[in-house]
C-alpha cells in the first residue's frame, strides 16, 4: 500500500474556483485490481478506510470501491469467492483532474451520486481522493 503525500497551494478566495488539488485528501490504501472482494473488505477494515483506490497491473487508477459496494456484491446471488475487484469495477471508474475546479467536481459527484472521487494525473496515476463533506 502506498500513501501519497501532497503539497498544498494557496487557496483562492472563492472556494468554488478552488482547484481540486487544493482540497483533495491523501490517496489512502491502494490495492491491485486482482484482489478478491473478501480480501479487499478485510484490508478496508484493517486500515479503517472508507474506500480503497484500485489500481491495474500498470499501477494506473482503475477506480474506487467502498465497503457498501463490496458488501452488496458479496451479498448478491451471483457471488463467489473468486470475484475480483476488476470484476466489480468493470470499465475504469470516474476520476477527476487536480486542475478541475471544486464547483465542477462537486457538480459531477452529486450528479453521479458519488461520495468520493479519485484524483489522477495525466497518466492516470492516483494523486489523492476528493470526498464530499457531510
Amino acid at each position: 500500500m502506498t500513501l501519497v503525500q501532497m503539497q498544498f497551494r494557496s487557496v483562492s478566495a472563492n472556494p468554488a474556483h478552488q482547484a481540486v488539488a487544493d482540497a483533495m485528501e491523501a490517496a489512502g490504501p491502494q490495492v491491485c485490481d486482482d484482489m478478491t472482494v473478501e480480501v479487499a473488505l478485510s484490508v478496508m477494515a484493517s486500515a479503517r478506510a472508507g474506500h480503497l483506490l484500485v489500481c491495474d497491473e500498470d499501477g494506473l487508477c482503475a477506480g474506487l470501491v467502498t465497503p457498501a459496494q463490496l458488501a452488496a456484491v458479496r451479498d448478491g446471488d451471483a457471488y463467489t469467492d473468486r470475484i475480483r475487484l476488476r470484476d466489480v469495477l468493470g470499465d475504469r471508474g470516474p476520476t477527476t483532474s487536480p486542475r478541475t475546479t471544486m464547483a465542477e467536481a462537486e457538480h459531477a459527484m452529486r450528479y453521479r451520486r458519488l461520495d468520493a472521487l479519485p484524483v489522477v494525473d495525466e497518466q492516470g496515476s492516483a494523486l489523492g481522493v476528493l470526498a464530499l463533506a457531510g
